[in-house]
């Protein structure tokens, strides 16, 4: 019997294809509270090399503040412009029928609900914790931890950033680096990953160290 496993994953850059989206919309969220900080992607994806918020206010941004911002801004957003990386449907369908999958994740919980559903996910997933939970991904790990009742060497968070590997090791739990999303292979690999995978059907690829 295939011993069960719970699969943490991070939502944008590992599911959705939203870069460019929130790359403008957080520039614009910065200049409207006097904080331009985000001149260009690199700037923006260098917030990710750390934990998002503590990025942000690691650099004099008003986290208040910004939240304001966001609250004004996100919902103008052309979310019809964010898809979901190809080929995640059979996998994730795959992983669901012996496995235990939720999502954690820097976005709002409503935004990744509402648009789980669009893409067709929301059946794969028990569970969703965004930043209107904690904003520390290591945190909600934790409590997904306790919430679901696994042991930390049977979870494994999926992330596409240098800051979701960072949290997730520091959380105890076993790290799975996706290259299709915000940060690239050669990021990925320096912080060093427990796994690296190059494609969505690498997931179930990965050998016995997943059990499956």
């Amino acid at each position: 019997m295939k011993e069960r496993n719970l699969f943490l994953f991070d939502f944008d850059g590992v599911l959705a294809d939203s870069l460019d989206l929130y790359a403008e919309a957080v520039a614009r969220c910065l200049l409207r509270i006097g904080t331009p900080i985000v001149k260009n992607r690199e700037d923006y994806l260098a917030l990710f090399e750390g934990n998002f918020y503590e990025s942000l206010a690691a650099k004099g941004v008003d986290l208040v503040a910004f939240a304001g911002a966001a609250k004004e801004i996100l919902p103008g957003l052309d979310y019809d412009a964010m898809k979901p990386f190809a080929g995640l449907i059979p996998v994730l369908e795959a992983l669901q029928k012996d496995h235990l999958l939720a999502v954690i994740s820097s976005n709002g919980f409503r935004t990744i609900s509402r648009m789980l559903e669009r893409f067709g996910f929301d059946r794969f997933f028990q569970g969703i914790l965004g930043s209107d939970f904690l904003f520390s991904k290591k945190d909600k790990i934790a409590h997904a931890l306790l919430k679901y009742g696994f042991d930390r060497t049977r979870t494994f968070y999926i992330g596409d950033t240098t800051g979701d590997i960072r949290e997730a090791r520091e959380a105890g739990v076993r790290t799975v680096a996706v290259t299709w999303g915000w940060h690239s292979r050669e990021k990925l690999v320096a912080v060093h990953p427990d796994f690296l995978v190059d494609s969505p059907e690498d997931l179930l690829q990965m050998g016995s160290g997943l059990g499956i």
